[in-house]
């Protein structure tokens, strides 16, 4: 892969994190040097990794290579988009329009909140009793 013409960005979303790289290709996605199918078995998270794509109209004009750590794997499919939006701003600005209307360049930030002393979790507190 050739650094002048691939475009790098990182993409996050809960935990996970993805060092996301694409280039004018056929296609074809590289996650953790597995293949989109085989990585994500489920059609709804091969799906939330190709609209990016999608909406930009370049869909089977890049190829994606991703290392992706941490999270769930729908957390995972999450970073990804967001760092394949990311880098497909990198690669064309003129798709920043595009990608911002359609909130692909938002990060989620939504987290998992921590668990407090005193309680069972985040918020569940001890079961009440009059008497």
């Amino acid at each position: 892969m050739s650094l002048a013409t691939a475009k790098y960005a990182t993409g996050k979303r809960k935990e996970a994190v993805a060092r996301v790289r694409i280039k004018p290709g056929t296609g074809e996605i590289t996650i953790n040097k597995r293949s989109l199918e085989t990585y994500f078995g489920r059609q709804v998270l091969r799906m939330v990794v190709k609209q990016p794509f999608i909406a930009t109209q370049t869909n089977g004009q890049f190829d994606v290579s991703v290392n992706v750590t941490g999270g769930g794997i729908a957390g995972q499919a999450g970073a990804i988009k967001h760092g394949i939006s990311k880098a497909l701003t990198v690669y064309e600005p003129g798709y920043r329009a595009v990608l911002k209307k359609a909130g692909f360049l938002t990060r989620d930030s939504r987290v998992v909140e921590r668990k407090k002393y005193g309680r069972h979790k985040a918020r569940k507190s001890t079961q009440f009793s009059k008497r």
